[in-house]
């Protein structure tokens, strides 16, 4: 399905200034199923002038919440009418088996239509009680361009948790996609246009990092960078922005525990650890594949673990019979093999798999278990992205709490146990964004999400995703003749 894609600037479609391109081979059959334009600095310079233009004077910020609404609601409907062929997109470019993928855009509509009723949501506050002849009036304003920057591993989900909360707060945007995945974001470029948007208010260029994705980050004309990623990249973004204190949502690594108790239901937490372990390839930074578990059970559950990652089909990202497709690149896959080759070296014992899997055209490993791990081993503490279970087991409560909180980061996690009391109480002991009890990866666009730590900065989704991109100001109104006076009259 190879498709050449065109650059969204102020409002036109085009290719980049330079006539450079980045051609895309599908992870899962090795051939050409994208060219992106690759944007330099003049184009990235066009796009920024475009956003700011739009938003110091052109309509977008000054419309009502519900004019704005409308315009989310009718790009919704616009994304749903094309599910499949985004969802083809995403597959073929990042590898993930097209039932995921086709999920996941039915998520992304949802969202938008979410983000759609919060533009109408927006608020300030007012206070008379500060005084008989005082009115305070706290006012929320967009805060301005906006700098989206989105990763290969859920291209069209993520860029649909960020652009569309910018969107109802009255923001303008400039959106780079991964190079690796840019396909779905640059086509809802056109259906941006489609659904009316005033010129400048979104655009989006695909192109690498240092070219883009940095001056992104620094050029004083942007008010917000948004970014989803690697720790790493946070870290070197967070350096970036500080020049001219920008404000920062970051939404960055994990390594994500379950606990899981004797009084489990095992069968369930059985399915949910598969699961958590290799979902999208185990590339998702919300992987739940530290797999905590109590000494008394931990022979059984490991058994019964490998046998039903054992059933786990990787292959062809198009077969709706696929459950993991290929991993993003080459070099990805040795990446990831080269943890597992670690933890052998240290002392865990790799119980299946570990290896990749021969294919002519694409990347794929198998479903691998990592067992006998300790918690000072690097596959226990670092961020692996990839198909990689590590199990470890506890003896107690607070050793499995110290275990779970004992890494750098803290997107998630997740309680296995039918005791209420124990559940809810270990969940509040958990240092992570968001915790699962008796269940994994379960969302809604109502519920915010992020991490502490060096998971992130700031929240995604809920009541507040819109309320995020605006500024506070306060008015404070005197009524009547002023009565305090500093100088003596």
């Amino acid at each position: 399905m190879p498709r050449e894609h065109q650059l969204f600037i102020a409002g036109t479609f085009g290719p980049a200034a330079e006539g450079r391109t980045i051609e895309r081979l599908s992870p899962g059959h090795g051939e050409r199923v994208g060219l992106y334009p690759q944007a330099g600095a003049a184009d990235l310079d066009r796009a920024l002038a475009a956003a700011r233009k739009a938003f110091d004077d052109g309509p977008w910020p000054s419309l009502t919440g519900a004019e704005r609404s409308r315009f989310l609601h009718k790009v919704a409907d616009l994304i749903e009418e094309r599910l499949e062929i985004f969802a083809t997109l995403d597959s073929l470019e990042a590898g993930k088996p097209i039932s995921q993928a086709r999920g996941e855009m039915a998520g992304a509509v949802d969202i938008w239509r979410y983000a759609a009723g919060l533009a109408r949501d927006l608020h300030g506050e007012s206070y008379n009680t500060i005084g008989a002849n005082k009115l305070g009036l706290v006012m929320r304003e967009p805060i301005g361009v906006v700098s989206i920057i989105t990763p290969w591993n859920f291209p069209f989900l993520i860029v649909s948790q960020k652009l569309p909360f910018a969107l109802a707060a009255g923001c303008t945007a400039v959106v780079k996609p991964s190079e690796m995945t840019s396909g779905s974001t640059l086509l809802l470029g056109h259906l941006l246009a489609e659904a009316g948007l005033p010129e400048g208010v979104v655009n989006i260029l695909s192109g690498y990092g240092p070219e883009i994705g940095g001056p992104m980050t620094t050029d004083a004309r942007v008010d917000m960078v948004s970014f989803t990623g690697s720790t790493r990249v946070g870290k070197a973004a967070m350096a970036a922005a500080s020049g001219t204190l920008k404000k920062l949502s970051m939404e960055l690594g994990g390594k994500n525990p379950q606990l899981i108790f004797p009084d489990a239901d095992l069968d369930a937490a059985l399915d949910a650890a598969v699961f958590g372990s290799y979902f999208n390839a185990g590339e998702c930074c919300n992987a739940g594949s530290r797999l905590l578990v109590h000494q008394d059970i931990a022979a059984e559950f490991e058994a019964e673990f490998v046998k039903r990652s054992r059933q786990v089909v990787v292959g062809d990202p198009l077969d709706p019979a696929t459950l993991v497709g290929a991993l993003i690149s080459p070099q990805h896959l040795a990446q990831v093999e080269g943890h597992v080759a670690n933890a052998r070296a240290e002392g865990a014992e790799v119980a299946l798999g570990g290896n990749r899997l021969e294919s002519e055209a694409g990347q794929f490993m198998a479903a691998t278990v990592v067992a006998g791990a300790r918690a000072s081993m690097a596959i226990a503490r670092d961020e692996v992205f990839g198909p990689v279970a590590t199990v470890m087991r506890f003896a107690s409560a607070d050793e499995a709490v110290s275990i779970a909180n004992g890494v750098d980061y803290g997107l998630s996690a997740s309680v296995w146990s039918r005791d209420f009391d124990k559940a809810v109480g270990i969940s509040r002991r958990l240092k992570a964004g968001t915790v699962w009890t008796n269940t994994f990866m379960d969302g809604a666009a109502e519920l915010p999400f992020g991490g502490f730590r060096q998971s992130g900065i700031g929240r995604e989704l809920g009541r507040n995703a819109a309320a995020d991109y605006t500024e506070e100001k306060t008015m404070h109104l005197h009524c009547g003749p002023r009565t305090a006076w500093w100088l003596p009259r």
